[in-house]
């Protein structure tokens, strides 16, 4: 039986890996001896470190494969300090953005043999300081906080050298790292979508004001208009999230401009409504008004009819670029400000051609 000794030095991890393991089990040791390389060689060959040659990479993979060899994480963690968790808090009760952002961060980490611990907020900041020492009172390496909406939000403002990554609502401290979807972006891929089309009389139907996603889609979308010398048809109104809204708002639209030829809808909710409004006045989609809706939530957008052309806010890749941020974090490179994830444009039978 081998054990674990006290390391330090330059090749400390190599050392403890390559003497962490039981009888019957092969170590770093042996990979480097079938890939002939050395220990700190097959070491970065096996956690994507730079400077390994791909010939030398992949020699190694085929070696690790070929002994099933398996890395000692206990090793690693007394080596390195760190216990290879990192902790998510959400505040989205229901998961619909929260849940693919958590997808997206397990990808990006399961690279990194790390492992996440998942914590609900509820909303509630009492809950979420109490998650947040539930979590570091546990080692972890850092904290991913994810919020239900894009609306800036109070920095955790640790003492704790951990470092925090914010996904989805960023943080309203500058020298904090966050990640969101590009909102404003999202309202020009719309408007700029239908103007392809050949839609000229664009109507928009926005979500609740309070929201910083609602100003920013409606920013987005009449500096795409206003490139093209257009205005919104009719006046931009904003109410809420809900289909109750987006057929009240297509019928004043109807009633206050009845030639839209195409609506910009700020969630797949108000776009539903709106469709139902739609149908009920014997306009054709998307002959005679194409609709755009945001989300993608599979749930609307595949089950109206036509299927609902949508906007996705990328969450999985906005958990992945947390959790690369995070890890750069916990490796010395720590980010600041705020990064905007491209949204993407998901077409469906909603928008045609005029």
């Amino acid at each position: 039986m081998r054990a674990i000794g006290i390391v330090s030095g330059q090749n400390g991890w190599e050392q403890a890996l390559s003497t962490a393991s039981p009888e019957g089990r092969s170590t770093l040791s042996d990979v480097a001896t079938l890939a002939g390389v050395s220990l700190a060689t097959a070491s970065k060959a096996l956690r994507g470190q730079p400077r390994v040659g791909p010939a030398t990479r992949e020699r190694v993979l085929q070696a690790a494969q070929q002994l099933a060899y398996q890395p000692n994480h206990a090793a690693q963690s007394l080596v390195l300090g760190r216990s290879r968790t990192i902790g998510l808090i959400t505040s989205d009760l229901q998961g619909r953005f929260s849940t693919p952002i958590l997808v997206g961060a397990e990808d990006a980490l399961g690279r990194h043999s790390t492992s996440v611990l998942l914590s609900n907020a509820r909303g509630d900041a009492d809950l979420e300081r109490e998650h947040v020492q539930t979590l570091l009172s546990r080692n972890v390496d850092g904290l991913i906080v994810v919020n239900a909406e894009t609306n800036p939000r109070p920095s955790l403002a640790l003492s704790s050298p951990v470092p925090v990554v914010y996904a989805y609502a960023p943080s309203t401290d500058a020298e904090d790292a966050s990640v969101t979807c590009d909102n404003r972006g999202a309202g020009r891929l719309a408007v700029e979508h239908l103007l392809a089309l050949g839609r000229r009389r664009i109507a928009l139907i926005g979500g609740a004001r309070s929201y910083a996603a609602s100003r920013d889609r409606a920013a987005g979308a009449r500096q795409a208009l206003k490139a093209a010398g257009l205005a919104p048809c009719g006046s931009v109104r904003f109410g809420d999230w809900s289909e109750a809204w987006g057929r009240q708002a297509m019928q004043h639209l109807l009633e206050e401009d009845a030639e839209v030829d195409a609506v910009v809808c700020q969630s797949d909710q108000i776009a539903r409504g709106c469709l139902d409004v739609l149908h009920f006045a014997g306009r054709r989609v998307p002959e005679d008004v194409a609709v755009i809706g945001h989300d993608n939530w599979d749930v609307i957008a595949e089950g109206t009819q036509p299927g609902l052309t949508s906007i996705d806010n990328e969450c999985e890749q906005i958990g992945r670029r947390a959790a690369a941020m995070l890890v750069e974090a916990m490796g010395g490179a720590a980010h600041h400000g705020v990064e905007l994830v491209p949204c993407r444009l998901v077409p469906r039978g909603s928008t045609a051609p005029a």
